[in-house]
């Protein structure tokens, strides 16, 4: 998964280029689609810069092997991000989730 793919799918489910976010809560990890959009004129980044996070975020989620988990998730689910309300996505990392919660114990 690129950058652009996880744009596509976001956009295809929901319409907008959303912001997504990892957090880190009750010892999981989750991919956060938050409510605030790339066609926002409030956004605070530029498209190259919104494209730049989205490949991190890729990125990770490769290294995780979650892009297509990812892609399958958003395709399935009813939620969608609101004002306040993020559509919170829980990754599947298994033991590998002990790397990156490492800092909470």
């Amino acid at each position: 998964m690129t950058g652009p793919e996880l744009q596509a799918v976001l956009i295809e489910k929901w319409g907008f280029s959303y912001d997504v976010q990892f957090r880190r809560t009750q010892g999981k990890i989750f991919l956060q689609v938050m409510w605030r959009y790339l066609e926002q004129a409030s956004f605070p980044l530029s498209e190259a810069d919104y494209l730049a996070h989205l490949n991190q975020v890729a990125l990770y989620l490769n290294e995780w092997d979650q892009g297509d988990y990812v892609q399958q998730w958003v395709a399935q689910t009813r939620e969608r991000p609101r004002l306040g309300k993020a559509v919170s996505i829980p990754l599947q990392l298994g033991e590998r989730a002990l790397e990156w919660l490492a800092d909470e114990f």
